[in-house]
């Protein structure tokens, strides 16, 4: 006889105490995703999503990395269940990459002349003062800043 799949997830300890930041931020995300977009480009209708899902991965990058207030098990349940992202969070702790927006904006293939996006320049480099990514609406998140 087959084995009965349920939805029951076992949380791991420590979980109480990070789970109404993340309901939070979840909400903020369901709401970011049914506001209307009328009036904006289409690139900026992503922006507020990009922007949330950053803060969430950052909420718990800096829990366990920085903070030292998860345990490992409870750190790797959020990303198996999609909190936070494994990717981002692996760019992170590389340097030159510790304040990094959005994989979008490292990755050549997506910007003109195979070169990363503009908000990777720091500001003393730039021509322009005053930028925004077109992807991520980021004003700037070189390391060197």
């Amino acid at each position: 006889m087959p084995k009965v799949k349920t939805n029951r997830v076992n949380y791991p300890e420590g979980w109480e105490l990070i789970e109404p930041t993340l309901r939070e931020l979840q909400a903020k995300m369901r709401e970011a995703e049914n506001d209307p977009h009328d009036g904006k480009r289409k690139c900026e209708a992503l922006w507020p999503i990009f922007k949330i899902a950053h803060q969430k991965s950052r909420y718990i990058f800096d829990l366990y990395h920085r903070r030292k207030e998860i345990s490992k098990e409870l750190f790797e349940f959020c990303l198996d269940q999609g909190y936070a992202d494994r990717n981002l969070i692996a760019k992170w702790k590389k340097p030159g990459y510790e304040r990094l927006c959005c994989l979008r904006c490292m990755q050549p293939r997506d910007h003109n002349f195979a070169t990363t996006c503009v908000c990777r320049v720091p500001k003393h480099l730039r021509e322009e003062k005053v930028i925004e990514c077109v992807h991520c609406g980021c004003k700037g998140c070189a390391s060197g800043d």
